[in-house]
């Protein structure tokens, strides 16, 4: 029997979603709902296990992690793509990773969600509502506003179409910008620096790697309108986070709406908690039921794959 490790079911929806009593001659589930306090606490918890399901970007699967979980053969994650997974040490480990599809709508879908929390100062007046207050701010129309796009691939587009629905005008930047595509969106290309200085919103759809690392940065902000919103429901490592909470404190910028952090679960204790201009999603832009019913029913699909040696979805 395959001993499996379900890793940070935070909303304990795995059991939901697999039948694990289908399996119950095959695999021993023992599913973790919490994060673990450090990698002493995830080696001791995870070394009789021969397979993991794990998210990307929660625990991460560090070359030291793997070397240390004896009877570790198979990991499958959410997602084709998982930066906080070192492939070399699984490959040299001979790891079988395999990843599952994922649908990138969710991700548009809650940028727009953080746009108009902060356009109409949503999160406030909701908690006055329930105070008993009634109209207590002043928001901002969308229509004829200049949204900017730091990254125009399959997300952004989706982003972009909405805002002309609104009536926006759009700009992009990125370094690999496909001027064709931008052009079909009736989206009009920007050096980066002109896109920070004339865009009301800035919103960032950028996969991340080294070159991506801390685009936004003091020096950034510097260019940015003061009524500007930024948004981010990329990777918290694009922006760097010291900086932004200074944007914010000293209103160098009119607000922040964060999907995503650079370490995560973010801290009870973290500055950008306690910011008025902060408008803060605990990492949800890919939590819905449509995508956890794929990517656990294909972790159980390339496990069973991996046992019949014909894996799918196999990330090398």
């Amino acid at each position: 029997m395959i001993k499996v490790a379900v890793l940070d079911d935070y909303q304990d929806i795995f059991r939901q979603i697999v039948e694990i009593e289908k399996y119950k001659d095959k695999y021993k589930f023992k599913i973790f709902n919490e994060p673990f306090l450090n990698e002493n606490e995830t080696i001791a918890a995870l070394e009789e296990f021969e397979a993991l399901f794990i998210m990307r970007e929660r625990t991460p699967m560090t070359k030291s992690l793997i070397e240390n979980l004896p009877k570790l053969k198979y990991i499958m994650t959410s997602g084709m793509r998982n930066n906080s997974i070192n492939l070399e040490a699984a490959k040299k480990k001979g790891i079988k990773l395999c990843g599952t599809d994922i649908n990138s709508n969710p991700a548009a879908e809650i940028t727009w969600a953080l746009i108009l929390g902060l356009c109409r100062n949503i999160k406030q007046e909701v908690d006055n509502m329930f105070q008993g207050y009634w109209q207590t701010t002043i928001g901002y129309e969308l229509k004829g506003k200049m949204l900017g796009l730091i990254g125009l691939g399959n997300i952004g587009s989706q982003v972009a179409k909405v805002a002309k629905a609104f009536g926006m005008q759009v700009c992009a930047w990125s370094e690999n910008l496909n001027l064709s595509h931008a052009n079909e969106l009736e989206v009009l290309p920007m050096s980066k620096e002109d896109l920070l200085k004339n865009s009301d919103i800035i919103s960032i759809h950028l996969v991340l790697g080294e070159r991506y690392k801390n685009l936004i940065t003091k020096k950034e902000f510097e260019l940015m309108k003061k009524t500007s919103f930024l948004i981010n429901t990329s990777r918290g490592l694009i922006i760097n986070e010291n900086d932004l909470v200074e944007a914010l404190k000293e209103e160098k910028i009119a607000g922040a709406g964060l999907d995503v952090y650079e370490k995560e679960p973010l801290p009870q204790d973290h500055k950008l908690r306690f910011l008025p201009n902060a408008l803060l999603f605990p990492h949800i832009g890919y939590v819905t039921a449509e995508n956890y019913s794929k990517f656990y029913l294909q972790m159980i699909e390339n496990l069973e794959s991996c046992l019949n040696n014909k894996p799918l979805r196999l990330i090398s």
